[in-house]
């Protein structure tokens, strides 16, 4: 299925919040509207959401706004992944080279696919046959718009023959496990899917082989930002012997950051976790906070996988 596709100035995304209900496009016709489906959560997954700010910065420039403004108001849309701030550098400086936007656009994303589809491929050295992995978030083809990240790994595994079974973090509180079980569903993948706070009795019963989830920003010293809860699991991997890994592309990565205390943490609407699939479960007057994104130190990775391979420090 096509997750995301670019032609005659319109950007066309599988919107992720109908999944997994219902397959549906959203149309973008410019930039500010590209904007505002990345903000709304219509693309997700930090490489995916750089592809889409590629093709926004393109749209911008078609469009003849101002590409320096334009950009700033891209990168806002999600500050934490720094995927984003990558790609729409990368069109910044091959536009100030007179490359052509579209072109450039599209070269990001086959670049990201690239190196998505070869960390997959190491990834997926580390899951013996027969593994039991657990996952947190969202990071397979709907993540990145082909082959996907630590969800990526455990398909191409799957696709080995190794028959790995998946532990699927529901992650609240936009459930991104609905649309790992969708895309595992459709790899023919068994799993099940578990509340957040159920990964300490699993792994106390010994039903964890491996832990792999994805980032949206990796430090020069290693720690990295993903989706809240990261940090939870792995601190309980540590405790119960269970290796952590951490896949994602050198897109990925932020040298400019010395450590994770650097890392622009998105707040998002607290209307998110107090509304749960649109429906009100707390009283009227309750407030929460609604952090999207924790920081895991270094210390608590086994590895690092890219396009490169398997790095058992930060590469």
């Amino acid at each position: 299925m096509e997750i995301i596709s670019y032609s005659s100035g319109i950007l066309k995304m599988l919107d992720q919040r109908k999944l997994p209900f219902s397959a549906e496009y959203a149309l973008c016709k410019n930039y500010k509207e590209t904007i505002a489906a990345i903000r709304n959560m219509v693309v997700r997954g930090a490489p995916a959401i750089s592809i889409a700010g590629a093709y926004a910065v393109a749209q911008a420039a078609e469009g003849g706004y101002d590409i320096g403004n334009a950009a700033e108001e891209i990168m806002s849309a999600r500050p934490t992944a720094v995927d984003l701030s990558n790609g729409v550098h990368f069109m910044l400086l091959g536009i100030s080279e007179e490359q052509e936007p579209e072109a450039l656009a599209r070269e990001w994303e086959n670049s990201i696919y690239e190196k998505c589809k070869k960390l997959c491929k190491h990834g997926a050295e580390l899951i013996k046959p027969g593994s039991r992995v657990l996952t947190h978030c969202n990071s397979g083809p709907l993540a990145v718009g082909k082959y996907g990240t630590a969800l990526g790994a455990i398909i191409q595994a799957h696709k080995e023959g190794k028959n790995p079974f998946v532990w699927v973090d529901e992650t609240r509180p936009r459930f991104q496990g609905a649309l790992s079980s969708w895309e595992l569903l459709q790899e023919g993948i068994p799993h099940k899917v578990i509340t957040d706070s159920a990964a300490a009795s699993l792994m106390e019963k010994t039903e964890v082989d491996l832990v792999m989830v994805g980032a949206d920003r990796i430090c020069k010293n290693g720690d990295f930002a993903n989706k809240i809860g990261t940090y939870s699991l792995a601190v309980l991997a540590k405790h119960h012997g269970i290796p952590f890994y951490v896949l994602a592309p050198s897109s990925t990565q932020d040298p400019s950051l010395k450590s994770g205390e650097d890392i622009p943490i998105e707040q998002r609407d607290e209307r998110e976790v107090l509304e749960p699939m649109g429906t009100r479960a707390y009283n009227e007057k309750t407030h929460a906070v609604n952090y999207a994104f924790d920081v895991t130190p270094a210390g608590l990775v086994a590895a690092y996988i890219n396009e490169d391979g398997v790095f058992e420090g930060f590469p």
